[in-house]
């Protein structure tokens, strides 16, 4: 090796390599962050400085691995880049793994109350005042979990009514030809998959508890003294718009949080809303799709 390519470099080169190294540590501290929201707190200053360690760890295993490497050449540029990837990687995925919140339980939700990012429905299926199978109710479903999709994410309750008291599955399990939570899901997935579209219902996690039901049985059997069975909709924050499509030959509609409720927007305020909430930047694009990956393996 004939000379250290830091000091046999002319100062021009130097100055265009130190100019460079921040640059490109600005820009993965950027795409880091995007990335790490919501998963992983990542200070913009640490994102910079894991982006110039892994720069210059770079420009040292070019000493190592090259006969006589310069600063612009193709091997220092890859190598260099690599190592600022690798580094702001390796500290993301540890940092996330660490930071990782503690998933609420099903009966710590139904305290919590509802609020922009927890709702209850005390069925999917069966309308309460009728008795009966009703359609409308299995919208109400598709618009909820849309609206999450929408926003922030959330959790949606199945079988818990307004004041947070477990009514149980019993009324819609009812419905079905097999009576079994398997079943269940099956049916909650093909509904979503109808009116949101696969992509949407990848970004949905369901699971079932038993819960504490805090009150007498009621007059129609969906409820008995001890325990029911409560259905959690889980929601993570989508990275593109989701539309439902209430029937066929219905137009595509947008749903959003509003507070603790589910409202559509109108056609204006959808174009409003989704130019605000997904920008077409390709740095928010491709941290939005990377999020949507790690997501949805993890879900698998």
């Amino acid at each position: 090796m004939s000379g250290n390519v830091l000091f046999d470099a002319p100062p021009w080169a130097v100055a265009v390599v130190i100019l460079a190294a921040v640059l490109v540590a600005l820009a993965f501290s950027g795409i880091a962050r995007l990335i790490l929201r919501r998963r992983a707190k990542l200070r913009a200053s640490t994102a910079i400085l894991l982006s110039l360690s892994g720069i210059v760890v770079g420009l040292l295993l070019t000493e190592l691995i090259g006969s006589d490497p310069n600063l612009g050449s193709p091997l220092v540029l890859i190598t260099t880049l690599g190592m600022a990837v690798l580094f702001i990687g390796v500290y993301g995925a540890i940092a996330a793994h660490l930071q990782r919140p503690t998933r609420a339980s099903i009966e710590q939700l139904m305290r919590a109350g509802e609020s922009d990012q927890i709702e209850f429905k005390s069925t999917a299926r069966i309308n309460l005042r009728t008795g009966e199978k009703d359609a409308r109710m299995e919208q109400v479903i598709a618009k909820t979990v849309a609206a999450f999709l929408n926003g922030d994410g959330g959790a949606l309750l199945i079988g818990v009514d307004d004041a947070g008291t477990a009514l149980g599955l019993d009324a819609d399990l009812a419905t079905l030809r097999t009576p079994d939570l398997d079943r269940y899901e099956l049916w909650l997935r093909d509904l979503m998959t109808t009116s949101l579209g696969t992509a949407a219902t990848s970004l949905v996690r369901v699971d079932f508890a038993e819960v504490p039901n805090g009150h007498e049985a009621a007059t129609d059997g969906t409820a008995t003294d001890g325990t029911a069975t409560v259905c959690r909709v889980e929601m993570t924050a989508s990275p593109r718009p989701v539309y439902l499509r209430p029937g066929k030959s219905a137009d595509p509609e947008l749903w959003v949080r509003a507070g603790n409720s589910t409202r559509k927007l109108a056609v204006d305020e959808a174009a409003t809303y989704v130019m605000h909430r997904w920008p077409l930047g390709v740095g928010s694009n491709v941290a939005a799709q990377f999020r949507a990956a790690v997501r949805f393996s993890e879900d698998r």
